[in-house]
């Protein structure tokens, strides 16, 4: 059948559904050797508590294992499967002076400390800390544009942290691990280097 422009409509029609059970094809097949899009986890347990933490946090870490995972976040009287405990810090310390003897530069830290246990009592990520840390310029003539910017700081290193810690979780492969299979404890060894402006 033609259209008022010569084209084909049915061979266009033919097209467009080959080229539709071919995608539909392709994607059997990664999904057939394992292949998950970016960002897809599959966590060991699928109802996990979470203790501590800021309601900010905990609603970050929900929407991305929700939103990643076929997990779910449950109340702690829920009977979760593992519980994620949280505490987090925050601190600051004068990086450098300007030659009147003022604050020029700041270095804010965040650290994440975490532990996973599984309901059973079973430790499956032993007490660990994420450590960030920005550097920010200071000036006394813009305190409250220094607060606004401070505060900025800290959220994205406490989004970075999230991120962080989500990718941890994945790495626990059982609750019930042998031996020689549990998730060892993760924390700095040494003093964070000095961030860069």
């Amino acid at each position: 059948m033609l259209t008022a422009k010569g084209v084909d409509v049915n061979r266009e029609a033919g097209m467009s559904r080959r080229s539709f059970l071919a995608l539909l094809g392709g994607a059997a097949a990664l999904s057939a050797c394992g292949f998950q899009l970016r960002g897809q986890q599959d966590y060991a347990f699928k109802r996990l508590a979470i203790t501590g933490g800021t309601p900010q946090m905990v609603a970050r870490i929900e929407r991305m294992v929700q939103g990643g995972s076929d997990t779910v976040i449950v109340k702690p009287f829920e009977k979760p499967e593992a519980t994620l405990n949280l505490s987090e810090g925050s601190a600051f310390r004068t990086l450098s002076l300007n030659a009147q003897g003022a604050i020029q530069e700041y270095e804010l830290v965040f650290s994440l400390n975490y532990s996973l246990l599984g309901a059973d009592g079973t430790m499956l990520i032993p007490p660990s800390v994420i450590a960030l840390n920005r550097s920010m310029t200071y000036s006394d003539q813009y305190t409250l544009a220094k607060a606004q910017e401070s505060t900025l700081l800290y959220n994205d290193m406490r989004n970075d942290a999230v991120d962080q810690l989500t990718r941890r979780l994945a790495t626990v492969r059982s609750l019930h691990p042998a031996p020689g299979e549990q998730t060892p404890a993760v924390s700095p060894r040494a003093p964070l280097p000095v961030p860069p402006l």
